[in-house]
């Protein structure tokens, strides 16, 4: 027969496993992840780092999240909505644009894949852990759609240079 009878199996005894895989997907879509906040933890030894579990998203064992260096000095991080909002627009560049290439290429290869252990841990790449300038401590900022590693000294750089808006500027700036 073919398709998803022969995945599922004719008896439906496959049928957990594969209803199991439609709820997860189902749930990663059917509402907006939101990421607000800031929260601190620490790096263990391994470059592990615990996300908030509100920042979780369901399937975090079969989704991730991708990194990527920001210039400013923190890691961006993209659940998966937006590296998916992200995958679509690389899918529209050509492979005969070389301008294109050189940007994949570049924009990629700092970048970084990963999900959360069952602990709700996320390994950090070395490359990112040093161009973010983590060393013990890590402030995790979200940013409504996505969320940002900060070294505590960055960040407080960061922080100072924001601290005369009141929450009126910040609502102006949104136009809000």
């Amino acid at each position: 027969m073919g398709g998803k009878l022969d995945e599922v199996g004719q008896s439906g005894v496959k049928w957990g496993k594969w209803d199991s895989r439609i709820r997860r997907s189902c749930m990663n879509t059917s509402h907006k992840a939101i990421y607000v906040g800031l929260f601190r933890h620490n790096l263990d030894a391994k470059n592990r780092l615990t996300v908030p579990s509100k920042w979780r998203f369901a399937g975090d064992e079969g989704d991730a999240y991708l990194g990527l260096p920001h210039p400013d000095g923190y890691i961006s991080v993209l659940p998966p909505a937006e590296k998916d909002r992200l995958y679509e627009k690389v899918l529209e560049m050509k492979m005969s644009d070389r301008d294109a290439q050189d940007f994949l290429h570049r924009f990629f290869a700092d970048a970084h894949s990963f999900g959360c252990d069952k602990q709700g841990r996320i390994n950090i790449d070395a490359g990112l852990v040093s161009h973010a300038g983590l060393k013990k401590e890590a402030v995790l900022v979200g940013t409504m759609t996505r969320f940002a590693i900060w070294s505590p000294e960055r960040w407080e750089i960061m922080n100072q240079r924001t601290a005369g808006d009141s929450f009126g500027d910040l609502m102006r700036k949104l136009d809000f």
